[in-house]
């Protein structure tokens, strides 16, 4: 394989075109052979927080989209130009064994429990920065978005 042994992403910002590329980028790594870890925090946490109400998950409070338009909107829009949605990519990354992390300081920064309100159907492993940078392969890229 050429190129970094791995790939480390932190997803800060919580705009959805942000969080959706990092997990357009996570999904196509590991589906090199790359092992991937995404590290949640700041913002970007509410991506993996589970729905409140019925259909209304996490994500779709997350900032607008770099075009102004609300996440689910710009979300509908990818589906209709035939890219994948933000429920079709994090499901890839599951699938492909992409590590989530959830960090432990912005979940109390944004008075989350730990693990209680995230996602059920995303196995998320909650932990600090110096976990995910000890995880964080050597050799490998890491990114912030």
């Amino acid at each position: 394989m050429s190129g970094p042994e791995g790939l480390s992403i932190v997803v800060f910002a919580g705009g959805y075109d942000r969080v959706h590329y990092a997990l357009v980028m996570a999904s196509a790594a590991a589906a090199t052979n790359r092992p991937v870890t995404l590290f949640f925090t700041g913002r970007a946490l509410r991506a993996l927080v589970q729905e409140e109400e019925p259909g209304v998950l996490g994500w779709h409070d997350l900032d607008a989209a770099d075009d102004g338009s609300r996440p689910v909107e710009r979300d509908r829009f990818f589906a209709a130009q035939g890219l994948a949605t933000f429920e079709e990519l994090l499901e890839a990354c599951v699938a492909l064994n992409v590590t989530v992390m959830a960090c432990e300081m912005g979940l109390r920064a944004l008075g989350l429990p730990q693990g209680k309100a995230l996602r059920p159907d995303v196995p998320v492993k909650t932990g600090g920065v110096v976990t995910f940078l000890n995880d964080a392969p050597k050799g490998g890229a890491m990114l912030f978005v």
